[in-house]
């Protein structure tokens, strides 16, 4: 599959490593409207360097496409797209609202091709080994959760682009932008969110329109209850954590790695108080193979390969007509929590997630 690369930042830049790097993938085009920077990625990977969208959906061997723009523009540039008979995989998140989302997914229903949405961090091995846990019951009754992401980016961050930090291109703030990855991840595991009540605030920079720290409790379908709460205001920058919490068991991502387990056994009849367990079970729970590669190389904080399960994944859905994992509508799901957050957080009321889509 030939990919063109639209956005030659550092996420593109992350892109075209993946896409490079990938069995049965090739990068065969990058595309900014800035050349030199689409000249000296495109360089790195012997790509074709262009300046607009168009130019490579003209060319009939580019199979598919990955949209690396400033949020505010990934409907428009996926509908071209897929228009133009090609997948795409986009960045996160699908857009900045729900609307240019929902035309994301008529477009793909019209074009019959595949559309993955990147939230990488569902294919890390303790993800997966958690949602395998919740499916086979193994916590018991999901009960309540929570997404914690304690970050920092400094004013000099949200400077050094004029997109940063707007609602037209940014479409938000620590949760949108940073947090969404974490939101995610919480909403897989516990399952259709039906209602939110939020605050947001700025409250560590100055010239932005959106929010460096916001808290929310979210209810589920099911009834388990969780909390989000999300901050760039965290000098000088923790940890990203999910824990999830069920009448039979407990499981604790932190950074990506899980660093706590424990289920009862079957027939076990636990304490009648409980502090915790020391039979940390997190280990039993992973394959072997799976800690992180020593000094492998990183781009803005992400591992260069962070992307590459996700790819694979997209790249067997388009070959058999199957969905990927994250498909558009997983995307839309976890794109209405956040936009009902911030309707919440504006409206200063609890705000039912369907109220927020269109």
């Amino acid at each position: 599959m030939r990919f063109a690369v639209v956005g030659a930042g550092v996420i593109g830049a992350l892109h075209a490593r993946t896409i490079a790097n990938l069995d049965g993938a090739t990068l065969a085009a990058v595309v900014d409207i800035e050349q030199p920077r689409a000249e000296q990625l495109a360089a790195e990977h012997d790509a074709t360097a262009l300046s607009e969208l168009h130019q490579a959906l003209s060319v009939p061997d580019i199979d598919a496409v990955a949209i690396c723009t400033p949020s505010g523009n990934h409907a428009e540039l996926a509908e071209a797209a897929l228009k133009a008979g090609k997948h795409v995989v986009v960045e996160k998140p699908l857009d900045v609202s729900l609307e240019a989302g929902q035309r994301v997914a008529r477009a793909q229903v019209e074009s019959g091709r595949t559309v993955a949405v990147i939230s990488q961090h569902r294919f890390d091995p303790s993800s997966l080994a958690v949602d395998r846990a919740i499916r086979e019951g193994r916590l018991g009754r999901v009960t309540s959760g929570s997404a914690t992401i304690s970050w920092w980016r400094s004013q000099a961050y949200y400077d050094s682009a004029g997109w940063r930090g707007t609602w037209a291109l940014d479409g938000g703030g620590a949760l949108m932008n940073q947090g969404i990855h974490t939101i995610d991840l919480l909403v897989w595991f516990l399952g259709t969110p039906v209602e939110v009540f939020a605050w947001t605030g700025c409250l560590a920079h100055e010239r932005i329109e959106v929010e460096d720290t916001a808290v929310a409790t979210i209810r589920f379908e099911s009834g388990a209850l969780g909390v989000i709460q999300g901050t760039t205001a965290a000098y000088p920058g923790l940890n990203a954590r999910v824990q999830v919490h069920g009448d039979r068991g407990s499981a604790v991502i932190d950074d990506d790695q899980l660093t706590y387990f424990h289920a009862a056994a079957r027939g076990e009849v636990g304490p009648d108080v409980g502090a915790g367990s020391p039979d940390n079970q997190a280990h039993d729970l992973l394959a072997p193979d799976v800690s992180p590669t020593e000094g492998e190389a990183r781009v803005a904080g992400i591992t260069a390969t962070s992307h590459t399960a996700q790819y694979e994944d997209f790249l067997e859905a388009a070959r058999h007509g199957t969905r990927p994992l994250v498909s558009v509508t997983e995307a839309l799901r976890t794109l209405a929590v956040v936009r009902a957050i911030y309707s919440s957080a504006d409206a200063g009321r609890p705000v039912p997630v369907a109220d927020v889509a269109p």
